[in-house]
């Protein structure tokens, strides 16, 4: 394919957002409109946003013998430069790794990965204009979402439906789907990001200023984008986790502290789907507490803990009776009740 050689022009206003979102394109933009026509074909107009469903080759040439530049992951965000036949121009985002501010160099981003340029299958490829396209995201993000925990399925699996997830956020951002992808896409983050934190020899200490915090910012969006949405009440309940200690080391501050957060939560979010685990959660700290007194010989804090506890199973029995969390907050009462120790061991 032979491009037509035009003469040079200023960009247009619609292209800002485009080049905001790609610098690397403003670069390449800037120098092809100040170039003079003999010195090769200009940049061509940016077309829709885009993105790939599967892992996808992309090419210097429209051909499948050419020169592989490398493999797109999907849910890599793209702008779609041309058409030819069965195959597409693009400018992809190919970084392993979304943008993380607690990744960002403090003096500017020289290293910053730039996006590639180059051909790949259309077929491949979803636009942002693709009717119907929320529904196809959402679906296969789900796919890859569920082969993420399959002790067989793809290496990247997790990371690819979470990319799959921002793009049906930032293609559709008023489609009902929008809340649940965004929703997705931050706890699959958050998950890694836990994972990650718990190697860390902070991970152990009691008090939460003492470890390395995971980052809140998308769940926090949620909360403010969404709020009193199921997904904005899911998102709190994972801000826990940066409040609890991380071990209690045997005192019982740490325990009733977190039993405090957990009936909070839900009484904060009572529409949650978290409210029985939040209880359940909550009564079991207290029967932690309760083993802790007893066995420093504190019999009023004991019953305390005793009376806590059964206040919540009541509590779960009456509105949520059908649920597991309260049957497993039956049988925490019946071994307090039974002499029945929960947490350490019958010496101690």
């Amino acid at each position: 394919m032979n491009p037509r050689r035009n003469p040079p022009r200023s960009l247009p206003r619609n292209l800002l957002p485009v080049l905001l979102a790609f610098p690397f394109l403003a670069c390449v933009a800037q120098k092809t409109s100040t170039q003079n026509a003999a010195d090769g074909p200009p940049l061509p107009s940016a077309g829709p946003l885009a993105t790939v469903l599967v892992r996808t080759p992309i090419y210097v040439y429209a051909d499948a013998h050419a020169q592989m530049l490398t493999r797109i992951q999907a849910g890599r965000e793209m702008v779609v430069a041309e058409t030819n036949g069965p195959w597409m121009r693009v400018f992809a985002n190919t970084d392993t790794q979304t943008e993380d501010r607690r990744d960002a160099p403090r003096l500017g981003d020289s290293n910053r990965p730039v996006p590639v340029t180059g051909w790949l299958l259309a077929k491949n490829v979803l636009l942002s204009t693709t009717a119907n396209g929320d529904q196809v995201l959402m679906g296969q993000a789900a796919i890859l979402e569920s082969l993420a925990s399959a002790a067989r399925g793809p290496r990247d699996a997790g990371q690819a439906a979470r990319l799959l997830y921002l793009r049906l956020v930032e293609f559709y951002p008023d489609s009902p789907l929008a809340p649940e992808a965004a929703w997705r896409a931050a706890d699959i983050r958050w998950q890694f990001d836990k994972d990650d934190l718990a190697q860390l020899p902070s991970s152990k200490e009691k008090e939460a200023y003492l470890r390395e915090q995971i980052d809140e910012s998308e769940m926090q969006k949620i909360i403010h984008a969404w709020p009193g949405s199921r997904q904005a009440d899911l998102a709190a309940w994972e801000l826990l986790d940066n409040k609890v200690c991380g071990t209690w080391q045997g005192d019982p501050r740490c325990p009733s502290k977190e039993a405090a957060l957990f009936e909070n939560y839900a009484s904060q979010h009572p529409k949650s789907p978290r409210v029985p685990e939040a209880l359940y959660q909550a009564a079991y700290r207290a029967a932690v507490v309760h083993d802790m007194e007893a066995a420093a010989g504190n019999d009023k804090k004991t019953v305390e803990a005793l009376k806590e506890a059964q206040g919540i199973e009541d509590f779960l029995l009456k509105n949520f009776p059908h649920s597991d969390y309260a049957a497993r907050t039956a049988a925490l009462v019946y071994k307090l009740q039974h002499g029945i120790v929960i947490y350490g061991t019958e010496s101690n």
